[in-house]
């Protein structure tokens, strides 16, 4: 029961925007997995989301924390940047399985990283730049994921 959807994005602001939309749609115990190379638009993305959700302050990419958590009007959002990781085996070693529940929304850039350590997604999203600004697929794994597409797909 997968469900995808994909769109070009043509500039930062219908980056922030699908961000904003996808905020909207999340339920709290969803994993989102972002791939992309540097730059594709991963912590844009999950800018306009955090945005979205309410938070007010700046929102950076974990790069070098590994994660930054969010509460976000009585939500856990993790955002999670894993590009640092040599070695699946540092995931275990982290500690972070314990942030993946039915209560929070984890976002997970570089999720490869972890191998298949790391909880299953609910929704992956590839971003890939092209001519006119990015491309950026959206599909579903699971029930939950595909009705946060479900609910996403009403306005686009």
């Amino acid at each position: 029961m997968s469900h995808n959807i994909t769109l070009r994005l043509p500039n930062e602001a219908a980056t922030l925007d699908l961000g904003s939309r996808l905020a909207q749609s999340l339920q709290a115990g969803t994993t989102v997995y972002l791939y992309g190379d540097l730059g594709a638009g991963k912590t844009t993305l999950v800018r306009g989301l955090l945005h979205a959700a309410g938070h007010q302050g700046k929102v950076k990419s974990p790069t070098y924390t590994l994660v930054e958590p969010y509460e976000i009007a009585n939500k856990m959002f993790y955002h999670f940047d894993l590009y640092r990781f040599n070695d699946e085996e540092e995931w275990e070693a982290a500690g972070f399985r314990d942030h993946f529940n039915q209560n929070t929304i984890c976002l997970v850039e570089w999720p490869e990283k972890a191998g298949n350590l790391i909880p299953y997604a609910d929704v992956e999203i590839h971003l890939a730049p092209d001519a006119e600004g990015r491309v950026v697929n959206l599909k579903s794994n699971t029930e939950i994921g595909t009705e946060c597409l479900k609910r996403l797909s009403a306005y686009y």
